[in-house]
This record gives C-alpha cells, sequence and structure tokens, in this order.
C-alpha cells in the first residue's frame, strides 16, 4: 500500500500517545500522516462548548497543536489534518480505504497492561479494510511527547500464526515490514490445542503422537515463513510452536514485544463486524500496541 498513516485524536491522554506512535510509523516508512479529529465525537473527560462552533473550534485547535507538536520531532514528515463533523468510527472507515494504517488510541486500564476498548475501537478494528493498530496510554513499549523513552527490552514484532496457509500471508508481510523498519525481530508463534490426558498404558503412545504433532506443525510453520525470510534476510526471526489456550501463548510470547500482530478475517457483508475470541482478548491485554491486519 501506499497511502498515508492515520491517527484519530480527541484531545484525550490515549489519542495522544496513538499521535505518537503513529507519526514514528509514518516517519519510519516514509509515509504521509493524517492526523483526524471528530468534533462531534468527544471524549467524556475531554471538555468542550456545547456549541458547535465551540467544539469546532475546540477541534481546530487540538489539531494545531498535536500539529505543531509532531513537526517539531519530525521536521521532514508531511503531515496534514481535517477535521469533522462526520462521527469518528465512520470517518476512520472512510479513511481506510486508502490508507496504508489506521491508528486508534485506548484508554490504559488500572496499573496492568492491558486496553480499556471503546466502542469507537472496537467498530473500526472490526470493519477496517486496511491493518488498524491500537495504542493505550501510558504503553511503555511506546516513546511519546512527555520525554519518556519507550522501554529499553522491547525488541521484538510478535505475529500470531493461526493458519499456516495464505491467509498467513497478509499477517507475516505486516510483521517483517514492522520489524525491518525498527531493526527488531519477527516472533512468529503458533498455538497448539494441547492433548486430552490419555489412560495410564497409552501416555507413551499419546506423548509420541504429540511430538510428531508437534514436530509437523514446526514445520509448517518453518515453510510458511521461508518466502519471508528470503525477502527480509536482515530480520532475525524465532519460531515458537507452544501447547495451550492461544491468547495466553500470546501473551507469554510478546513479554519483549513492541508491537503485535493479529488476523481478522474480512466479511462478505458491510454489515457484519467481528472479532475473533483470540484477537478480541489479546487486544484487552497485550503489554504492547496491537496490529489488526484483516485477512481473506
Amino acid at each position: 500500500m501506499t497511502g498515508p498513516v492515520v491517527v484519530g485524536i480527541d484531545g484525550s491522554p490515549a489519542g495522544t500517545t496513538a499521535a505518537w506512535w503513529a507519526a514514528r510509523e509514518a516517519a519510519t516508512r516514509g509515509r504521509p500522516l493524517l492526523l483526524l479529529h471528530s468534533w462531534s465525537t468527544q471524549p467524556l473527560d475531554v471538555p468542550v462548548a456545547r456549541e458547535t462552533l465551540g467544539k469546532q473550534r475546540n477541534g481546530g485547535r487540538l489539531l494545531q497543536r498535536a500539529e505543531t507538536e509532531l513537526r517539531s520531532r519530525y521536521p521532514g514528515l508531511t503531515l496534514t489534518t481535517e477535521l469533522t463533523s462526520t462521527p469518528a468510527a465512520e470517518a476512520l472507515l472512510d479513511l481506510g480505504g486508502l490508507a496504508e494504517l489506521l491508528v486508534l488510541g485506548s484508554r490504559g486500564h488500572g496499573s496492568t497492561a492491558s486496553f480499556l476498548l471503546g466502542s469507537t475501537s472496537l467498530y473500526v478494528l472490526g470493519r477496517a479494510r486496511c491493518p488498524a493498530v491500537v495504542v493505550r496510554a501510558g504503553d511503555p513499549a511506546v516513546e511519546d511527547g512527555s520525554g519518556r523513552p519507550a522501554a529499553a527490552d522491547r525488541g521484538e514484532v510478535v505475529v500470531g500464526v493461526k493458519e499456516t496457509g495464505p491467509a498467513s500471508e497478509p499477517l507475516l508481510e505486516f510483521a517483517f515490514t514492522a520489524a525491518d523498519s525498527r531493526g527488531a525481530r519477527v516472533r512468529a508463534v503458533r498455538a497448539l490445542r494441547p492433548f486430552g490426558t490419555a489412560a495410564p498404558m497409552h501416555a507413551m503412545a499419546a506423548g509420541h503422537a504429540y511430538s510428531r504433532h508437534e514436530a509437523e506443525e514446526h514445520a509448517r510453520l518453518t515453510a510458511a515463513l521461508a518466502p519471508w525470510r528470503e525477502k527480509f534476510p536482515q530480520v532475525p526471526v524465532v519460531e515458537q510452536v507452544a501447547a495451550g489456550p492461544a491468547t495466553a501463548v500470546l501473551l507469554y510470547a510478546a513479554e519483549h514485544s513492541e508491537l503485535t500482530v493479529l488476523g481478522r478475517e474480512r466479511h462478505p457483508s458491510h454489515l457484519t463486524w467481528k472479532l475473533g475470541p483470540v484477537t478480541h482478548a489479546a487486544l484487552h491485554h497485550m503489554p504492547c500496541p496491537v496490529a489488526v491486519v484483516p485477512h481473506d
């Protein structure tokens, strides 16, 4: 894709953190950045005037401040702003048709590493035509405008590989491209369903069967990664095949991740949107920004 990186801002800390992440991403990718603000969609904790004109003026000032701050950090960045009365979710989805990436903010939840996703974020993540990234306020994996650097122990892009066929290709392309631009390594993770408990006399046979199954799945993962290793020979790769619930396996793998990449099936009807249970659960608990990539 060759479109812009689009980020929605609303004056909240989460929106500010998302804007800083999006600016760095746009600069790294060599793409333009578009700051979007919907004056008809305001967070509850941001005071705005009741009158329409007051909301528009407030939105304009918000965009101007964000633009000034981001230009000071990234002087070579091509940056534009858009003020709209269209509800935020619809505006983001409209722009997502031409964007390379959508970026959304999410409020941090308590002292744990988890997301508090609102209806706008879930709606956009479930329907966006391009990859969408959720960044939470105060994320330790994100360098923001306050001068706080990103955590030094984050050097991986984790990608969850549910299937090793064509459905995995958009996720792997996104993960390898992101890792290449960051000088990070890719950790490709595949979770296996644990075998049921076997009777004692069959325990050894079950163990051999599971070892064979694990080896086969590892071989499939290696084969899926082969073309991307060839395309990105400078990107180190770690393969991880583990038994257990997919969400738990992904959370453990993402301990040192600066970005986690998950998938979402496309849906034929524009009226249908849904995140899979693993993606939905991981979005609420990942210790880093999460990219949701649509695939067929």
